[in-house]
């Protein structure tokens, strides 16, 4: 029987601040949601963007890396697989679900804000078997020239068919 695949590639921006905690074995775990959205034409013809959440689940330095500079509103691209977990309800009984992604790799988009700098990182988990994950902050190559936008010519957003 052939291998399945469970990939996920994510771009969006987070929706709160992550919520830090710690494992009793010492292990850092960042739980936070992304949103995503797209944007469609609707019955009348006009534009609407349509948001999907998705929540994520980091570990280890990817979450360090979130606790460090991930805040609500920060854009990111993310690489990982979709996990659902399951649990009976202590109080109805009843079996919950909960569908996350687990991120293998971060890359943190966009500059800083207010704080001032530029530049992204890209976080990935490594490869050893011990499941530790290292840092390698990468810089964003700014472009040598401005990027052609059309604005002089009056094409907006809306002119576009997609």
């Amino acid at each position: 029987m052939a291998k399945g695949v469970n990939k996920v590639f994510l771009l969006g921006n987070v929706g709160k601040d992550p919520e830090i905690r710690t494992t009793a074995g010492g292990m850092t775990v960042a739980s936070f949601s992304l949103a995503t959205a797209e944007r469609a034409k609707d019955q009348q013809g006009n534009w609407a963007d349509k948001t999907e959440w998705h929540n994520l689940v980091c570990f280890q330095r990817t979450a360090e890396v979130v606790r460090d500079y991930v805040k609500k509103g920060s854009q990111i691209f993310v690489e990982g697989k979709i996990q659902t977990r399951s649990w009976d309800d202590k109080e109805s009984g009843q079996k919950k679900y909960k569908t996350e992604i687990l991120v293998n790799e971060l890359s943190l988009l966009g500059g800083r804000g207010a704080e001032g700098g530029s530049g992204g990182g890209s976080y990935e988990r490594s490869s050893a078997s011990s499941g530790s994950y290292s840092g390698a902050r990468a810089s964003s190559a700014a472009p040598s020239a401005p990027a052609n936008d059309y604005a002089d010519q009056g094409i907006t957003d809306e002119d576009i068919p997609f």
